[in-house]
């Protein structure tokens, strides 16, 4: 997920993600699993998944365990 620049730190994310995890329960899912890049520029989202309580997690899926470019995070619903 991308913000445009203008809208940084207004919520629009927390928004989004609210609404994948709201969606997510209504169909039932238990578990959300991302990745997301490793770099120092995602910092900010690793904070806001985690202020959703997201974690970190294993490589999952097609995703090779190795990827140094790759962060995986998850969460139980």
């Amino acid at each position: 997920m991308r913000t445009k620049p203008e809208y940084l730190g207004k919520g629009v994310g927390a928004h989004i993600l609210q609404q994948i995890m709201a969606t997510a329960r209504a169909r039932g899912y238990r578990r959300l699993s991302l990745e997301t890049g490793s770099a120092p520029s995602f910092d900010a989202a690793h904070a806001l998944y985690r202020k959703f309580g997201f974690s970190d997690c294993a490589a999952f899926g097609d995703y090779p365990a190795d990827d140094p470019f790759s962060r995986f995070m998850s969460r139980v619903l």
